[in-house]
């Protein structure tokens, strides 16, 4: 018997523009009403997170900053957490400035970044169509560096960059790997996503990578909670479409991927469900959970 299930929500959850079907919504509160713990985890901030978990209905937990925090959505409160060392995040910025490469910094309040482009524009367009309660926080700022030597009590969960050049963006990398204690993110795809612009949908397309402390993923905050909670490694489910979701679909008893994973990642998963423009969430939790 399944008693938690992790889910990524880009890519995953989210349909291509960002949105939990309606599908999606009625097959995980089935689980819930079956006791089944949802969890969704992530590489966006806390507040961007809970806006999803709200829809859902009762989340109990969110992992955000791709398993740097583990969040207790009833006492609002971070119970796990591994940060970048700042003196490592002005290390980063200083590369990124240097080289004109285009990069946000995820805090425990929202992300700073000085303008609305690649993954960050996506976010933004999400939050044009909610109410600000609900908006992910963007901080637009000019000086970052400056901005995170000055921050006090706001821990760094993650650092974005993003580039439209491979060439451009596989330099960085290696000048980012000569920063030593940290995870990078190999990705090896290209990221796409899609916002409406008027009446179109508009694909945005970039290179990636995120850089959080070592040791972090979502796995390792999936085993914190799972131990907090006394449940086993094989009484989870993790649902996830990337490389930020490769522990925990090779670790948790069932691993599921996405049918709009890339051929690379659906090898570390059990099983391989519908993409996400087609309800592959609620496929998966109804074969596994609630047709029992």
């Amino acid at each position: 018997m399944y008693k938690i299930v992790t889910i990524d929500l880009d890519g995953t959850l989210l349909n291509s523009l960002g949105e939990i079907s309606e599908e999606n919504i009625i097959a995980l509160r089935k689980c819930i009403e079956k006791g089944v713990e949802i969890v969704l985890t992530s590489g966006r901030v806390v507040s961007s997170i809970k806006n999803f978990a709200n829809e859902i209905g009762k989340n109990n937990y969110l992992i955000s900053g791709n398993g740097s925090t583990v969040y207790d959505i009833n006492n609002e409160k971070i119970i796990y957490q591994n940060t970048i060392p700042k003196e490592k995040v002005l290390k980063i910025i200083e590369i990124c400035e240097a080289n004109s490469i285009y990069y946000s910094v995820y805090t425990e309040k929202g992300i700073v970044t000085k303008s609305l482009n690649y993954n960050i524009l996506f976010y933004h367009k999400e939050n044009l169509k909610k109410v600000n309660t609900e908006k992910t926080n963007i901080n637009i700022v000019q000086n970052i560096y400056d901005y995170i030597e000055n921050l006090e009590n706001n821990k760094i969960s993650k650092i974005s960059i993003c580039d439209k050049d491979k060439m451009v963006f596989d330099s960085i990398l290696k000048k980012l790997k000569t920063i030593e204690n940290l995870d990078i993110l190999e990705v090896g795809h290209m990221s796409r996503k899609y916002i409406e612009n008027g009446t179109e949908i508009v694909p945005i397309e970039f290179y990636y990578t995120e850089i959080t402390n070592e040791n972090v993923n979502k796995w390792e905050a999936i085993k914190f909670l799972i131990e907090r909670l006394n449940i086993k490694p094989e009484e989870v489910i993790a649902i996830g479409d990337n490389i930020n979701d490769k522990e925990m679909l090779e670790n948790a008893g069932l691993g599921v991927a996405m049918g709009n994973a890339a051929p690379y990642i659906k090898e570390f998963a059990d099983d391989v469900t519908l993409d996400n423009d087609n309800n592959g969430v609620a496929k998966a939790v109804e074969k596994y959970i609630t047709m029992f």
